[in-house]
């Protein structure tokens, strides 16, 4: 019995980065649907509000259409931000086998700027491996998009401020 419930270890994804840019400013980039699609991929149906079901759209595998289905858990504006991660198919193994995880975000300020933790959990291993293993890579790619659209944002906002002074 043992075994089975070893065999069954979960895995999490887990990134933690400090942005110079205070915490209004990711929280909008994380939570802007016309944002989102420019740092990830386009959501349909997305709000940031609890209870809120959304799709993203990917490349579909076997008997799996390519879905992720998400449900917003949590919405603490500037803190904390978190929703489902579900889609793949019992069938298949590999890229697409069946995905029931959860994605948070948390924002912390600190002294020039916010701390941003991502802890993507619920990864079955070995079942999950794949997505398990390009999720970790996508993630960093897409905190890197993160930073660049927060920053392209920052200093919009600073130009308009500017221009509104005059």
């Amino acid at each position: 019995m043992m075994d089975a419930i070893n065999k069954l270890a979960t895995h999490d994804i887990a990134l933690d980065e400090v942005f110079p840019h205070a915490p209004a400013l990711l929280w909008k980039v994380l939570t802007s649907g016309e944002l989102i699609a420019r740092w990830m991929m386009e959501p349909t149906g997305f709000a940031p509000i609890v209870g809120t079901k959304f799709t993203f759209q990917t490349t579909p595998a076997g008997a799996w259409d390519g879905k992720i289905r998400c449900e917003v858990l949590e919405v603490k504006p500037n803190e904390r931000f978190s929703y489902t991660w579900r889609g793949g198919d019992e069938g298949n193994s590999g890229y697409g086998s069946k995905l029931d995880t959860i994605v948070s975000w948390q924002l912390s300020e600190v002294e020039g700027g916010t701390r941003l933790k991502l802890v993507h959990s619920g990864f079955v291993v070995p079942v999950n491996d794949t997505a398990y293993q390009n999720l970790g890579k996508g993630w960093k790619v897409c905190l890197e998009r993160v930073a660049g659209i927060a920053t392209e944002q920052d200093t919009a906002g600073a130009e308009g401020k500017t221009a509104h002074a005059h």
